[in-house]
């Protein structure tokens, strides 16, 4: 059996259901939220087991499993004191590390090479140390330092680990941004936080290279047609931005694939550019990406060479 780890809202996990049902593979989707309403046991003998209304999962006939995007346990109403809602959600998160500890070795990712692999500046010495070109970075706080650095070349900013701003109901995204000239007033502002700041590279595309196992999907992202997404081809959720699938020079496809696996990945979305003199930059990698529009719209079996990992991993 194969194990989806995920959340109720996720379509990318849509996309391996119906690659594990078009094969007549056994799964189970574990959507996390809905965790509090199984009955749970645990024995050393035998490991975890989750009874819900209509399904129920032996941890032990796992073979393999996908760590998607899991969402945190929703306590069930009624539950009105906020010190009891948070001691609950922290048991009941608690459970959910034990099982994920309890699948170590079965994953395709498992959740803790995943949070290591999230460590922007690990990412950026390990690409470097492989062989991949890095733009020139500074990650810091110090004002005096930054304004140096940008004195030597036009300078882009981008969050050190969240890209999302909570607002209550609503959010705000934070995407990469040309840094202006800085002034004497503006050093409070760079003070307060580290920001990861890199000279800015001229780009002729953007590339998402997605890899799973040992199979590399590079796509080029023709982010340069339009003005809002010249710096950061997300901004504006622009629909018609050109993808095409495109073939790396072999030595970038290497060095991509060692990265990931010197992540202990398997899989790993990495965002590159492709500069005006058709040399290809490392930017950062997502260990846990999104890939689904990619397969989408460009017809990259991305999700069959998942549910392949799978196979060989539950073998």
């Amino acid at each position: 059996m194969i194990l989806l780890a995920t959340n109720k809202r996720d379509i990318t996990s849509d996309f391996i259901v119906l690659e594990l049902k078009r094969r007549g593979i056994e799964y189970f989707r574990l959507n996390t939220e809905d965790l509090p309403l199984a009955d749970i046991q645990f024995e050393p003998q035998s490991g975890w087991r989750l009874k819900f209304e209509k399904s129920s999962l032996n941890l032990s006939d796992v073979r393999a499993g996908y760590f998607r995007r899991p969402g945190t346990p929703e306590i069930p109403g009624g539950i009105e004191d906020r010190g009891a809602q948070e001691y609950l959600k922290s048991e009941w998160t608690a459970v959910l590390r034990s099982l994920w500890n309890s699948m170590e070795g079965k994953w395709l990712n498992s959740p803790f090479s995943i949070l290591r692999a999230e460590d922007k500046p690990r990412q950026l010495s390990v690409a470097t140390d492989i062989g991949l070109k890095v733009p020139q970075t500074l990650i810091g706080n110090t004002f005096d330092a930054v304004r140096i650095f940008q004195n030597n070349t036009p300078v882009v900013g981008k969050p050190l680990r969240h890209s999302l701003i909570d607002h209550g109901p609503t959010g705000s995204v934070i995407f990469t941004h040309r840094v202006a000239p800085l002034e004497d007033q503006d050093r409070a502002a760079v003070e307060i936080s580290p920001v990861i700041y890199q000279a800015e590279i001229e780009k002729f595309f953007d590339v998402r290279v997605t890899i799973v196992g040992a199979r590399v999907f590079a796509v080029a992202i023709y982010s340069q047609t339009q003005l809002e997404t010249q710096v950061d081809w997300r901004r504006g959720g622009r629909l018609d931005l050109q993808h095409e699938v495109v073939s790396l020079p072999e030595e970038i496809s290497q060095k991509c694939l060692a990265l990931t696996r010197c992540l202990g990945l398997q899989y790993g979305a990495i965002d590159l550019v492709c500069d005006t003199d058709g040399l290809y930059w490392f930017l950062e990698i997502n260990p846990n990406g999104q890939w689904a529009w990619i397969e989408r719209r460009t017809g990259s079996q991305i999700s069959q060479a998942i549910v392949d990992t799978l196979v060989e991993i539950s073998s």
